[in-house]
């Protein structure tokens, strides 16, 4: 029995294409004294996955030859531990395979749910992103402006509504008339504007008359030098991603800074949703709640077959994902 996975055939020099990968079969893993054998689910789709081809980041540069890595849903299959047990649905550090094996006490058993995709998207590393960046680092009140880029992607859906509950008005900035229509009648946003269109400034200044107080970042680059210039005094900048800068070979910068930063008094701070992992729980449950309540929805984008995961990531960096990305790899055991 062998093994498929995707492999990095080449780095990218630029804008990420099919031909950088390449599927592959190997042998089998065997799981060595204290490792288990998985049997991959789903796997995270993420914009830091292109990231990881420009270099170290807060985890080691992916390199031509390697196996790209992944967050993944996996089944026990075999397990050498006695703590994890064959049957067993764990999260853990994968790869774009259909197998890999892990060191038992790096992988983390997940509870039962009436959908497993939900502990990719809403309870899984979407949702805390949202909440822990929102919540942690942005600190909005009742009353204040919430501006969301990204707003129909896999994190920024979830800030938005977490904001909505908080009592906040929320604003997003998405890609196409279509997809801000999407994220308003979805997800409730008070506003979202088309960054594509002419005039983003004034189409965001007429959005937030009372300017931002909380302004969460995916994209970095021009947008976010145009948010900055939208800040009020003491204004927070969350900084999740820059999305839009992945593909560039000439990567570009707010240049509004430290000015902006000083003059408003501005705190921006960069987080990693692992920074808050003893709060996930009390994410989790706040979230179950607004779900409870009706005010938080659930959208996943679920692409099928590991061969498509390439073409899923190339699709996420220009934009084309509604919702958590994330492809399956095998079926649901439930």
């Amino acid at each position: 029995m062998t093994n498929r996975q995707i492999v990095v055939a080449e780095l990218p020099k630029g804008e990420l294409t099919p031909e950088n990968f390449k599927l592959t079969e190997t042998a089998m893993p065997t799981p060595g004294e204290g490792e288990v054998l998985l049997r991959v689910i789903l796997m995270s789709i993420d914009a830091a996955n292109r990231s990881w081809m420009q270099g170290a980041t807060y985890r080691a540069a992916v390199k031509a030859g390697d196996a790209m890595p992944t967050y993944a849903i996996c089944e026990v299959t075999e397990s050498n531990s006695t703590k994890i047990a064959v049957g067993d649905i764990v999260s853990a550090e994968a790869t774009w395979s259909d197998y890999v094996t892990a060191p038992a006490h790096k992988v983390t058993k997940l509870p039962k749910v009436p959908q497993l995709s939900n502990l990719m998207s809403v309870f899984g590393i979407a949702g805390k992103t949202a909440y822990h960046g929102l919540i942690s680092v942005g600190q909005p009140q009742p009353g204040e402006t919430v501006l969301v880029s990204a707003a129909a992607g896999s994190v920024g859906g979830y800030v938005g509504q977490i904001a909505k509950s908080l009592g906040c008005r929320v604003v997003g900035i998405a890609g196409g008339q279509e997809k801000c229509d999407w994220v308003m009648e979805q997800f409730g946003f008070d506003a979202c504007i088309d960054y594509r269109a002419d005039g983003l400034f004034k189409a965001l200044r007429t959005a937030c008359p009372e300017g931002v107080d909380v302004y969460f970042d995916n994209v970095g680059g021009e947008i976010l030098e145009t948010a900055l210039n939208l800040m009020n005094e003491r204004g927070r900048v969350v900084c999740c991603g820059a999305i839009s800068q992945y593909q560039s070979t000439s990567p570009t910068g707010p240049r509004n800074l430290p000015g902006a930063i000083v003059v408003k008094r501005l705190r921006m701070e960069g987080f990693i949703v692992m920074d808050f992992a003893h709060n996930d729980a009390k994410a989790i449950r706040a979230m179950q709640g607004m779900m409870e309540r009706g005010q938080l929805k659930v959208t996943e984008d679920i692409v099928e077959g590991l061969e498509n995961a390439p073409s899923a990531l190339i699709g996420l960096l220009n934009g084309d994902n509604k919702g958590k990305r994330m492809v399956r790899v095998s079926a649901d055991p439930s």
